[in-house]
């Protein structure tokens, strides 16, 4: 198997053995594929997804823009999403990639969106 990939999974076990969304406070799960972005708010209590948005929402994919820009956008929608459900806090869970990019885009949308982590 490729290391790096190897090497990611390593870290997301590490990152999950701290990390834990209950349903007041869910994790903000991020995954990044090399075109999209995902993201999810799960309470890992009950192992359910709340809340999910992407890059492939339709008023996120007609946007013109970086791919960084559009995942700011994903995190716009899910903080959204989260305030309609009642939710204000979360942990982020950066899914073993680096706080950089993309998936501080996602964060920073999230944090503008009024999500609190």
């Amino acid at each position: 198997m490729d290391n790096k990939i190897v090497r990611r999974q390593k870290i997301r076990y590490r990152i999950r053995k701290k990390v834990a969304g209950t349903a007041s406070k869910p994790r903000l799960s991020v995954f990044r594929s090399n075109a999209e972005t995902y993201i999810q708010l799960i309470n890992d209590e009950t192992g359910f997804t709340l809340a999910a948005a992407s890059t492939r929402d339709k008023d996120i994919a007609a946007q013109k823009g970086t791919k960084s820009e559009k995942a700011k956008l994903a995190g716009q929608a899910i903080a959204r999403k989260a305030l309609e459900l009642g939710i204000t806090a979360c942990v982020f869970d950066r899914g073993g990639n680096l706080y950089h990019g993309r998936v501080k885009a996602v964060a920073d949308g999230a944090r503008e969106g009024g999500l609190n982590f």
